[in-house]
Parts: structure tokens; C-alpha cells; sequence
């Protein structure tokens, strides 16, 4: 076997169904006192709820998150959360939300957690990106890394189907570059595959049933998997394309991802075959 460096990310992950219910807990083992909680606007009622379950312990909500986290919106939250003495950030949502605690943590080193709602993968990387001018800037930071991320396939539900199908593809992304990407190896290999095992059985039970749980942990479980091998590899061709178009034209994440996907393994398709 050829000589490797595997790093594993620290982190706590809480896994299923009603897993949010432990929140109060989490939030208490972190040692935070006063959490200010993230969301997008459509989701401010996941964001009131996570707010009332964690009772004195919250802070207040930021419900303005949006993709690509563009710079402005995340001085506003870096400011909201130093007016609010907030201790902690709870991301609750997809990759925009995540993302925006990551600009928080960023530059306050203020510990995350993390309650995804999508396929993103976003929650298990220390990968941040910021859009400025019509540019997103991308950088790895452990300080932006969560420290505890809740994965409640119950918060999937309702997903709409279509969307659900595109962060599924999201996520394969990160793991099929994670088999050709820079640094490697046979872990992050067995984690991408399986990732990918898991994400493909739970897709088409999603189309049939989007209520089906089981094929919703599936899927939160490939996620999962898929995030994790893009924290501990590079990025390479797919990621640098998406992350231009989408910054530059503010195009929505998971569909551009779900639209290059087979241009870039079809480009290093000859290459990836022969390492």
C-alpha cells in the first residue's frame, strides 16, 4: 500500500430521528450561556423553535441568511451576535446558514453548532467561502469548523423532492472529487464510497416518498460522509468551477453543482482511472 497522511477532523456529531430533542443538552455540554440562533428568512420558524427549546440559553435570531454569504451580510451578523454577547452560534438550515456562522467564527472564534437541513455538507468542513463584489473568496480555518453538528432526518421531511434530489448530487460532489482530489487516501476513499452508496439508495426512495425516513437517513447519512472526506481532502476542478459561476452570477448552489458534476468527472475521467 502506498504511504499516506489521514488527518480526522474533531467534532461531535448527534444522529436521528428526534436527535434535535437533545439540543438543550448539546448546548449545555458546549458551556454556552447565550446562543444566537442563524437562519434564511424562509426558515424563521425552525429558527423559533430551536430558540424556544434552548430557552435562557438563547440569545436571539438572525434569520438573514442567504447564499454565498455575501461580506455585507456577515458584518451584520458578526455585529448582532457582539450586540447580543452571544457565546455560541446555532446554524440551523442548509449551506447558506452554516456557512454564515462559519463568517461569524471566523473572525470571533466563536464555537458552532450546526443543524442541517439539506444535503450540503457544509457543517463538517473547515472550508468557509465569502462573496464580495461579485467574487467568492473560499479558505480552510478550523476555527469555523462546528464543534457539534445534530442530524434529525425528521427536519428533512419537508424538503421539497426536487431540491432535495440536487443537494443529494451536492453532496456526491464532494465525495467523487474527494477520489481524485489532492492528498488521497484509502480512508477518506472508503468514506466517500460508502457515501455515495448511501446517498444513491436514499434518492429514488425520496422521489417515490419524500416522507419515507428511511430513505431521508440515508441520505443525511451520505451527507454526512460526503462533507467529512471534503474537510480532510483538496478541492480540485469541480469545486473551483462552481464556486466562480456561482459567486460571479449568484447562481444556486446545489444546481450548479448538480449540472457540472458530470462535465468534471467526464474531464479527469481518463486521468482519475489510471491513479
Amino acid at each position: 500500500m502506498n504511504a499516506f497522511v489521514f488527518e480526522s477532523l474533531p467534532g461531535r456529531v448527534v444522529f436521528g430521528s428526534g436527535a434535535l430533542d437533545q439540543l438543550p443538552q448539546e448546548i449545555e455540554r458546549l458551556g454556552a450561556r447565550r446562543a444566537l440562533v442563524l437562519s434564511t428568512p424562509q426558515q424563521q420558524g425552525l429558527a423559533r423553535d430551536i430558540a424556544e427549546r434552548i430557552g435562557e440559553r438563547s440569545a436571539g435570531i438572525f434569520p438573514q441568511a442567504v447564499m454565498h454569504v455575501p461580506v455585507e451580510v456577515a458584518r451584520q451578523a458578526r455585529a448582532e451576535a457582539e450586540r447580543l454577547g452571544a457565546d455560541c452560534v446555532v446554524a440551523a438550515g442548509g449551506g447558506s446558514t452554516i456557512g454564515l456562522g462559519k463568517a461569524i467564527a471566523l473572525h470571533s472564534s466563536l464555537p458552532i453548532l450546526a443543524i442541517p437541513t439539506t444535503y450540503a455538507g457544509s457543517e463538517m468542513t473547515p472550508i468557509y467561502g465569502l462573496t464580495e463584489a461579485g467574487l467568492k473568496r473560499t479558505g480552510r480555518d478550523r476555527r469555523v469548523l462546528p464543534r457539534t453538528v445534530i442530524y434529525d432526518p425528521m427536519l428533512t421531511l419537508d424538503l421539497p423532492p426536487a431540491m432535495s434530489i440536487t443537494s443529494g448530487f451536492n453532496a456526491i460532489a464532494h465525495a467523487v472529487e474527494a477520489l481524485y482530489a489532492e492528498e488521497p487516501n484509502p480512508i477518506t476513499a472508503m468514506m466517500a464510497e460508502d457515501g455515495i452508496r448511501a446517498l444513491t439508495r436514499g434518492m429514488p426512495a425520496i422521489l417515490k416518498n419524500p416522507h419515507d425516513v428511511t430513505g431521508r437517513s440515508d441520505c443525511l447519512y451520505g451527507a454526512w460522509l460526503c462533507g467529512s472526506v471534503l474537510g480532510t481532502t483538496g478541492m480540485a476542478v469541480h469545486h473551483k468551477l462552481c464556486h466562480v459561476l456561482g459567486g460571479t452570477w449568484n447562481l444556486p448552489h446545489a444546481e450548479t453543482h448538480t449540472v457540472v458534476l458530470p462535465h468534471a468527472v467526464a474531464y479527469n475521467y481518463a486521468a482519475a482511472s489510471l491513479s
